[in-house]
């Protein structure tokens, strides 16, 4: 995950699927915001930020175990807001760094993961 988009990937004995779900705040709403005003644009990119987050929220508390990994400290952010509600305290959440990776990669990942688990 990034501060663009996720990749949703649930551990399964099936074939892997990836879910993606992207951040509102693209580069093309940064432009057009900053364009108007810097303080506009940190404003706008906290609330969409704050939405994709509550958004990632939504489908992680339908789990036991999840993993966080990327290449950004999106991954640390979400973490934190997650931590702070309650809803999430059982849940047992890992944090990982790790480079930018093709789906197969990405997968791979996840399976050895949740194999040693």
């Amino acid at each position: 995950m990034d501060h663009s988009s996720a990749h949703l990937i649930e551990f399964t004995t099936d074939p892997i699927e990836t879910k993606i779900i992207d951040s509102e705040f693209t580069h093309h709403v940064k432009e057009q915001s900053l364009g108007k005003s810097e303080n506009l644009m940190h404003n706008k990119e906290q609330h969409q930020q704050s939405a994709y987050y509550k958004q990632l929220g939504e489908v992680i508390k339908n789990y036991e175990e999840v993993i966080l990994f990327g290449p950004t400290n999106a991954k640390v952010e979400l973490f934190n807001t997650l931590k702070a509600d309650h809803l999430f305290e059982k849940i047992k959440i890992t944090i990982k760094q790790a480079d930018k990776m093709t789906e197969n990669q990405e997968h791979a990942f996840v399976r050895e993961h949740f194999s040693r688990s």
